[in-house]
């Protein structure tokens, strides 16, 4: 237990109190992630009423368990959220111990089976969209797998020729940038939307001639989805979701699907393939 939670050397204490420690680690970070960090870690410090130097294991196993009423990824998000202060606070020499890295993480269910749509669901999704605009964007969030607030960001210049077809330069989650080849036809349609915009105006504008944010991007996905007869409250992740699935059973490398959806392992790449496996001992039972 002790190699658990002791860490490698801190360097000299960078904080003196709870709330500039907190300052320090959410400094740098997007103002939604900071915002909803500071909830998360306000939560935490009322319920344990103690300074986070005295702060136990017990006092965070004590606090995931009151967590418990909550879906299980609420739980996650709370508890992941502590865990990354504590890190934090031990790394800048605050704490002389990081206990979060002790803390289990609750776990649940795999639900992502029910988040994947099938090839025909997607291309009926784009088919029965109106407007350019809405119609290249669930083609885009599904052919780079770019999460909303990625793909909400994106600018002309991010949009780049590459051989006979184009690119897309997403920045977004733990600040990385990566860019994903897209096919022609992907790329004719967004030549085509194009219409002479300038290399720093958005690829998909609102109204009032700014970027798309994520809860408009909900509601296009959403209404696309009930269109194509779709059930289930289906978001843009699922096309995230969608394009993992399908590469990986169309015969993807799995190291290309890690690197293009930008996750840190293959074990969470992986995760696509066992959600909808193409064989399993059950298909040779005689039922």
């Amino acid at each position: 237990m002790t190699n658990a939670i002791i860490t490698s050397a801190p360097i000299s204490n960078q904080a003196t109190s709870d709330d500039q420690l907190i300052g320090l680690w959410l400094h740098g970070k997007k103002e939604l992630t900071r915002q909803a960090y500071a909830v998360d870690v306000a939560r935490f410090r009322a319920a344990v009423a103690r300074p986070l130097s005295s702060v136990g294991l017990g006092d965070l196993q004590a606090y995931a368990d009151s967590l418990a009423g909550l879906g299980i990824n609420s739980q996650r998000r709370y508890l992941a959220s502590v865990k990354s202060l504590l890190t934090f606070g031990q790394r800048v020499g605050y704490l002389p111990f990081n206990v979060g890295a002790a803390l289990r993480m609750p776990q649940g269910k795999d639900t992502l089976a029910e988040r994947i749509l099938s090839e025909a669901e997607v291309h009926r999704m784009i088919a029965l969209t109106t407007g350019a605009r809405d119609s290249v964007l669930i083609t885009l969030l599904y052919a780079s797998a770019g999460r909303v607030a990625e793909v909400c960001a994106l600018t002309w210049r991010d949009v780049q020729p590459n051989r006979d077809s184009g690119q897309v330069t997403l920045f977004g989650k733990r600040d990385k940038t990566r860019s994903v080849r897209v096919s022609r036809a992907v790329w004719l349609q967004l030549c085509e939307l194009r219409q002479g915009a300038g290399a720093a105006e958005p690829v998909f504008r609102s109204a009032k001639g700014g970027h798309l944010d994520a809860s408009q991007v909900w509601r296009i996905v959403r209404a696309s989805a009930k269109r194509a007869g779709i059930a289930g409250n289906v978001s843009p992740h699922w096309l995230r979701h969608s394009h993992a699935s399908h590469a990986l059973e169309n015969g993807a490398p799995v190291t290309w699907v890690r690197d293009t959806l930008g996750h840190a392992t293959l074990e969470t790449t992986s995760r696509y393939a066992h959600a909808r496996p193409d064989q399993s001992s059950g298909m040779y039972l005689a039922v």
